[in-house]
């Protein structure tokens, strides 16, 4: 009996030992060690770019240019951009963006866009944006992020991504869209990341508080302070993750186009405008 228990005793000895061994031919380096991204959080004392528009006539040069033509942006609008104060100005503590019904070269319509880039440009934080947005079938407001550099790929745009703060449609009235676009992820290719939510009040007559959230591992995309929309870092292959490098903010109206023109323009509306009581943008720390 003791015999027995004695090569019982050897028998499990050995099977720990062998089971402890690395087999010979096993394949171990797929086995990485997981990427650890610090966390961050945001700074909301104070923001690192704001305009609060607590002046008046052309927008601030220091915080804003402007993209200036009328060759269809990309997406057949029919708008004509302008640098005009007709078009774009700063009265009664707000920005306006307003859309005229007016022919300008080949276009039947002058809108303004607004750019932050080399005067604003931010790498992950908060955007908060408090607007009225225009309405009426044709128009097509937006609040967006575009990265300032090309770092990736062959053609900027979808390569480099693009965030979507504030998308709307004016045949969709209350509805608010959020959405990313990069390489792997976008429209064109029916890749679309993106939601939306119908706001509780016209967004039209009331403003609202439109925020996105950026950090180095997602993006969330608010309404009023209500999350709709998070896009979570798929992989560190910048086709699906461009967004580690510097974005500028985008303000326009566009009029027409391959979403907003859909049911078609109703001439009828104009002008029309977009009102923005400010921009901000507070930063995220480790």
């Amino acid at each position: 009996m003791q015999k027995q228990i004695l090569l019982a005793s050897s028998t499990l000895v050995m099977l720990l030992y062998v089971a402890c061994q690395k087999t010979p031919n096993e394949d171990t380096s797929y086995i990485t060690p997981p990427v650890i991204i610090p966390e961050y959080k945001i700074d909301k004392t104070t923001p690192v770019w704001a305009d609060e528009f607590d002046y008046k006539g052309l927008p601030d040069s220091k915080k804003w240019s402007y993209d200036i033509g009328g060759n269809g942006w990309g997406n057949q609008e029919k708008q004509y951009y302008t640098n005009d104060l007709k078009n774009a100005r700063v009265e009664d503590g707000k920005l306006i963006i307003e859309a005229l019904k007016e022919k300008l070269s080949n276009n039947d319509y002058t809108s303004a866009r607004l750019v932050s880039k080399g005067k604003g440009d931010f790498l992950y934080g908060r955007i908060e944006i408090k607007a009225k947005l225009p309405k009426g079938r044709g128009t097509w407001p937006a609040a967006w992020m575009l990265a300032t550099e090309q770092n990736y790929g062959t053609s900027y745009w979808p390569d480099n991504g693009e965030i979507d703060i504030i998308e709307h449609v004016g045949f969709d009235q209350n509805r608010i869209h959020g959405n990313i676009h990069t390489k792997a992820f976008n429209h064109s290719i029916g890749t679309n990341k993106g939601n939306s939510i119908v706001a509780e009040s016209n967004v039209s007559d009331n403003f609202h508080v439109y925020a996105c959230e950026w950090l180095p591992d997602k993006i969330t995309i608010e309404l009023d302070g209500k999350p709709y929309f998070t896009f979570i870092k798929p992989s560190s292959d910048w086709k699906e993750w461009p967004f580690d490098k510097k974005f500028h903010i985008l303000l326009n109206i566009a009029i027409g186009g391959g979403w907003g023109g859909q049911q078609g323009i109703d001439d009828s509306i104009f002008p029309q405008r977009m009102e923005i009581d400010y921009v901000r943008v507070y930063q995220a720390v480790k």
